[in-house]
């Protein structure tokens, strides 16, 4: 649709005002999409867009981010037509089916689902053209099979392998492409709601084009062999979207492996409600948030989901009445109506260097990607303190530590004391796959042989949890998605006393227990009970509780 058709959708069903056009069509790039701005700046969501088309066009409205399809489902249409008419089933039951497309007016489309599905009433709903397209990598052939159509072809080898191992890993929700070579053969492997899945893989022959050309794209010296080198790609999708890819090569005995790390997208319409919250923590965060001032610190290791926690909080944060300005290393996903400034050594702009001209650019909120060192550190705790609200990311175990590596850092105990206002620690756990989900009844005595603190949170004898089966919309494994497990370290007046004293870990866990903080592995359990996870899962990311806190 054209932004006038959008324009006269919105309006006539009220969801936004005359207003909200005219300072939309103000700030908004040129020829840039009103639905990305609307959404950008928190004036509608993704659902709501949705629901106005369907009911501007007088049909049910699917969100198919949130339906689970089957693939089997899917396939009953042939691809050519379900490509065409940008459609796909829904639900196919003896009498009915259902389906969702973009256009719920063409008469064409009609026509070729009675020929599909014979005798059965056809109802028709209307879903977001992307997310229907995004599922028609139902109709992908193994990547291997395509690797080998292309070879046949023997044109273009390097190009079109790379578009296709990109385009997979884009359709999967891969985070990491890891490009392998082995002494005949080269893997390639993606990395998926955390954990590693061989992808497919070709014959060394082809590789050193591949290399050449994701070098070439990276801005790259090809001449290098024996060193490291990192680099960035912004890669131009089918659909013509970008995507913006972070390149590393290393040195290997049997040749150069490529590590690209695929950014940002992921991150579009994620608001504070999607990172696996309770309503307590959801609270406890958005309280923190509204504060003039002050300073918020999410704490885990790599790949925790520090960095979407931030974005979504900024996101929720983010309107035409602040300012807010963030220094990132790198900026993973370009957000409306915000500074954001990327880091850069050849310039000597610093994460340090950044935070201090940031502080006279008159902003309400910073957001710095991490605090790495004490010089950072400072600025932070300055900046907080002088009337700003800053986020960041800070590398620590658990909450706790926090604060004495803060201190440790040269941080004075009563700025910091002053400033501190919540601390986050979090992991994220693999969520169960909805399509192949399953219960099962174990007794209690077998969690204990799992790990002996089970008899801590699970009262009955016979304990009811939820595994997955593994299906084709899992790719087998049980698992599709992940989401957060967390732990809260609201700064209390007692907490703050404590900080003046140069406090050790334990002594800060121990204040924070009894307001009621909840563990990692605590939080954990309650999406365990709720089905959203499985036990197994929770213990390869977090320990259980040594200090349990009864409810």
């Amino acid at each position: 649709m054209t932004n006038e058709e959008i324009k006269k959708i919105l309006l006539e069903g009220n969801y936004i005002t005359p207003e909200d056009i005219t300072r939309a069509e103000k700030n908004m790039n040129k020829g840039g999409s009103l639905v990305d701005y609307l959404i950008d700046e928190g004036i509608i969501t993704v659902s709501i867009f949705g629901q106005a088309t369907a009911e501007f066009f007088q049909v049910p409205y699917t969100n198919l981010g949130s339906y689970p399809l089957s693939k089997n489902d899917i396939i009953k249409i042939p691809e050519d037509i379900a490509k065409k008419f940008k459609v796909v089933v829904v639900t196919d039951a003896p009498e009915e089916v259902v389906v969702a497309t973009d256009n719920p007016k063409e008469v064409e489309l009609i026509k070729a689902l009675e020929l599909i599905f014979k005798k059965k009433k056809i109802t028709i709903t209307y879903a977001l053209p992307e997310s229907i397209t995004n599922l028609f990598v139902a109709y992908q052939k193994p990547l291997e099979t395509r690797f080998s159509k292309i070879i046949e072809g023997n044109t273009r080898v390097a190009p079109e392998i790379i578009d296709e191992i990109i385009g997979d890993a884009i359709n999967l929700n891969a985070s990491d492409i890891h490009i392998e070579p082995l002494t005949d053969e080269v893997v390639i492997r993606f990395r998926i709601d955390g954990v590693m899945q061989e992808a497919g893989r070709i014959k060394k022959q082809f590789y050193e084009n591949i290399l050449n050309r994701i070098k070439v794209q990276g801005k790259l010296r090809i001449d290098e062999h024996y060193g490291a080198q990192d680099g960035s790609i912004r890669y131009q999708q089918k659909d013509k979207k970008y995507i913006d890819m972070r390149i590393s090569i290393i040195p290997t005995i049997d040749g150069e492996k490529i590590v690209i790390r695929l950014l940002g997208e992921y991150v579009r319409g994620l608001e504070t409600g999607d990172l696996g919250l309770s309503k307590d923590d959801e609270n406890i965060i958005n309280e923190a948030a509204r504060k003039p001032f002050g300073m918020i610190l999410v704490t885990g290791p790599t790949g925790a989901g520090k960095s979407t926690t931030l974005y979504a909080l900024v996101r929720s944060l983010n309107s035409p009445r602040v300012n807010i300005t963030t220094i990132e290393d790198p900026v993973e996903y370009r957000i409306t109506g915000v500074n954001q400034v990327q880091v850069n050594p050849l310039t000597n702009l610093t994460f340090a260097k950044g935070l201090r001209s940031i502080v006279r650019q008159d902003p309400d909120i910073v957001l710095v990607g991490e605090i790495r060192d004490t010089e950072t550190a400072e600025i932070a705790v300055n900046a907080a303190l002088t009337g700003h609200l800053l986020l960041s990311t800070f590398h620590a175990n658990d909450a706790a530590t926090a604060i004495p590596r803060l201190l440790n850092m040269g941080i004075e105990p009563f700025l910091l004391a002053s400033t501190l206002e919540l601390i986050v620690a979090q992991r994220l756990v693999r969520r169960i796959c909805m399509h192949c989900r399953y219960s099962v009844t174990i007794p209690k005595t077998q969690l204990i042989k799992k790990f002996k603190q089970a008899q801590n949170y699970f009262e009955e004898e016979n304990v009811t949890l939820y595994e997955g089966k593994g299906c084709e919309e899992c790719n087998n494994t049980g698992y599709i998605g992940r989401t957060g497990i967390f732990e809260f370290i609201k700064i209390t007046p007692e907490i703050q006393n404590l900080i003046l004293t140069n406090p050790a870990s334990g002594q800060v866990w121990t204040e924070a227990r009894k307001s009621g903080t909840q563990n990692l592995f605590e939080d954990g359990i309650d999406k365990v009970k709720n089905g959203i996870t499985t036990i197994d899962e929770l213990l390869r990311v977090a320990e259980p509780s040594r200090d349990y806190l009864s409810k």
